[in-house]
């Protein structure tokens, strides 16, 4: 590897003495800990003993008081066992990095190693290791050598920064240590970057560019929006921003406080290692149509985004492509609204009511239900009827009984003149002049289009049933696959802070695209920041890539590689043998994983009972796959949307397969899927895309 300033051997064997100490600290701070837990085993043994022998003669303060004490101990053992954990994972790797930081008014500059956990000697009393977070790191991160500064929580510290270098430690051993005036040296990440993919998505803490680390350490956003470009790291930095404010906000924020609402299970699985790695547990997942399901109380039967965008490929129906970009509209969420208003005025009829001989004029109970006509219906009516019963209480001193409180609910109740949800949704389409948008599927089937209006017209009918204020934090990710409304239908649903990513341009579905503008239309509070460079793809596959998809705000690393191959068979049977044989060479390189990648289920399917017979395992992923492995993976673009693979493999790349908008956004996502090596196949005639 190339080195940005050439190092002494005395240097270098410094870094290694030094790293031998800090090693030698760390196996005597774990032998503490495990004196540690001995002795707490002990305790805890010792009072479960002491709970038993006198079990007959202890009060019952005494033994809640001991029991209290038992538990106590059990939570400090897993506080203890959970700092060796991390210790163990410092002494294979205990930092990446060093910076030596000269504060203003001091003559010496003090040596900074940043790792992924901090490591405290308390002995010395001094740190010895530095977590990426605290505050002091942000300048290994932000600032080259000279000039520099950070926010610590007693204020501003400034300084200069003296010397930077970066190092590759595995097993304990240090493998290279760079040294450079670069804030992160490029030799680093293009090393990164050439690596072999894994199982699962990898850390990214010792090549977070300047612009990655100031949305990570973003405190202040109620709602971020990552638009990032295919291979920018948006997910990654996503969940690193995440580990980033559970360290900030320790005190207040855990992760069971923080939840993501993810493509698939596939994806979840293939991200799940990152909060480990960094130290955190991992979050809570959950997919739109789960939650669709827990709002409609199960009692609602409609298909899957996956059932949707199948039938838009398996045949180009127009009228459904319209039905989807109407309800997928601003424009749509507005009509609701006003629908919903228009109910409020006109569905409720009121009446006189006469309670233990006293009247309540409908005029009276008009003005009530208007003043309350910012709530949903039922809850209007709560507040009316309280307010009849506060009116009855002062100017009569009466008291109402149960009988006659639930005589007048349900009086009011009459007078309002609602139906099923169903069939207020129905109406809605009546009422807009346009019925033939509303087209239930086969059996009664709602169209996956039609879901999240009809729960985001129930909530403003009936309230918010299940609001999640147990959540601190959402996460939502590909943000483009979701409409105005299901946005909607989330800011009622979780009053909390979020970070919400995607990109435009890789939209599986482009009748229901969402651009990071329109999203900022429902949360006018966001803030929208841009990642524009490509890390994962050579330049020569997103050079490839970029003539499917032109996208001017891309900028591709220097990262270069093999050409990407377009291979044209004479037959399907000849195409086959040729995947066969492009399968075979994928374990002539030092690569893990191997994606191929196809248009639908059903070409995924054929071309599994083609191959799968062969010398190599090939995988295939359905909607029902829940986890990713190493290997080769057969599945749809729909499924290999945010994972990468070292190779893929685009099969049936004709010009009648990927022909549409829609096909061409599809084999874009699918070649962005390439890190290394892409290749496509066909027969006849080759899509006019490439």
């Amino acid at each position: 590897m190339k080195q940005t300033k050439t190092m002494t051997n005395t240097t270098e064997t410094e870094e290694r003495a030094h790293l031998e100490n800090v090693r030698i600290k760390l196996r005597a701070a774990m032998v503490q800990i495990d004196s540690r837990l001995r002795d707490q085993a002990a305790k805890i043994q010792e009072q479960k003993n002491y709970l038993w022998e006198h079990r007959t003669d202890m009060d019952h303060v005494e033994k809640i008081s001991t029991r209290q004490s038992v538990e106590q101990t059990v939570l400090a053992g897993e506080n203890v066992l959970a700092r060796k954990k991390s210790l163990r994972k410092l002494l294979m790797s205990p930092y990446f990095g060093r910076f030596d930081f000269i504060r203003n008014g001091q003559e010496q500059p003090v040596a900074v190693y940043v790792g992924i956990h901090t490591f405290f000697d308390e002995e010395q009393k001094k740190y010895l290791i530095y977590d990426w977070r605290a505050p002091i790191a942000t300048m290994f991160y932000d600032y080259e050598t000279g000039k520099a500064r950070y926010e610590s929580p007693s204020g501003e510290i400034s300084g200069r920064i003296e010397l930077k270098r970066q190092f590759r430690i595995r097993d304990g051993r240090m493998e290279f240590m760079l040294e450079s005036a670069l804030n992160i040296l490029d030799d680093v990440l293009q090393e990164e970057l050439s690596r072999a993919s894994d199982d699962r998505m990898k850390n990214i803490v010792a090549t977070i560019q300047r612009d990655q680390n100031a949305i990570i350490r973003n405190e202040d956003a109620q709602a971020l929006i990552i638009q990032g470009v295919a291979g920018s790291g948006k997910t990654s930095i996503a969940l690193h921003r995440i580990a980033f404010l559970l360290y900030r906000f320790k005190d207040t924020l855990t992760s069971k406080d923080i939840l993501i609402i993810s493509p698939n299970k596939v994806f979840a699985d293939y991200i799940s290692n990152v909060l480990p790695e960094l130290g955190e547990e991992n979050i809570a997942e959950t997919e739109m149509e789960v939650l669709a399901d827990e709002l409609l109380d199960h009692k609602f039967r409609f298909q899957t985004f996956f059932e949707q965008a199948a039938l838009l490929l398996k045949k180009n129906d127009e009228n459904l492509q319209r039905r989807i970009q109407e309800k997928s509209s601003l424009d749509f969420l507005k009509k609701l609204d006003e629908y919903a208003a228009h109910l409020a005025k006109t569905s409720f009829r009121p009446e006189d009511v006469r309670i233990n001989g006293y009247a309540i004029s409908a005029g009276f109970i008009e003005e009530c239900f208007k003043k309350y006509r910012a709530m949903p219906v039922a809850k209007q009516l709560r507040e009316v009827a309280a307010e009849i019963e506060h009116k009855i209480g002062i100017s009569q001193n009466y008291d109402l009984t149960g009988g006659e409180r639930a005589e007048l609910k349900a009086s009011l109740k009459k007078m309002h003149k609602g139906s099923t949800i169903r069939a207020t949704y129905k109406n809605f389409f009546a009422w807009l002049g346009k019925p033939e948008l509303f087209k239930p599927a086969k059996n009664s089937i709602l169209e996956y289009a039609d879901v999240f209006p009809l729960i985001y017209l129930k909530m403003r009918l009936e309230g918010v049933n299940g609001v999640r204020r147990e959540i601190k934090h959402l996460v939502i990710d590909e943000m483009q696959d979701y409409t105005p409304v299901q946005y909607a239908v989330i800011a009622k649903l979780f009053p909390c802070r979020k970070t919400i990513l995607g990109d435009a341009n890789q939209s599986v579905n482009p009748f229901s695209v969402s651009t990071s503008e329109e999203i900022q239309k429902v949360f006018r509070q966001a803030n929208c920041v841009k990642l524009c460079k490509s890390y994962r793809s050579t330049c020569e596959i997103t050079q490839f890539a970029q003539r499917i998809s032109p996208n001017p705000d891309l900028v591709a690393i220097e990262r270069h590689g093999d050409e990407p191959r377009v291979l044209g068979f004479q037959s399907r049977m000849e195409e086959t043998e040729g995947i066969q044989r492009l399968i075979d060479e994928f374990f002539d390189h030092d690569s893990h994983t191997l994606g191929i990648i196809c248009k639908t289920q059903d070409q995924a399917d054929q071309l599994h009972q083609a191959i799968h017979a062969g010398e190599h395992k090939v995988r295939l992923l359905t909607s029902r796959s829940s986890a990713f492995s190493k290997g080769i993976v057969l599945c749809t673009v729909y499924l290999a949307k945010g994972l990468e693979f070292d190779q893929v493999i685009v099969p049936f790349a004709t010009a009648d397969n990927y022909a549409t908008d829609m096909d061409r956004n599809l084999l874009y996502v699918a070649c962005t899927r390439a890190m290394h090596s892409l290749t496509l196949t066909y027969v006849s005639t080759v899509t006019r895309f490439i």
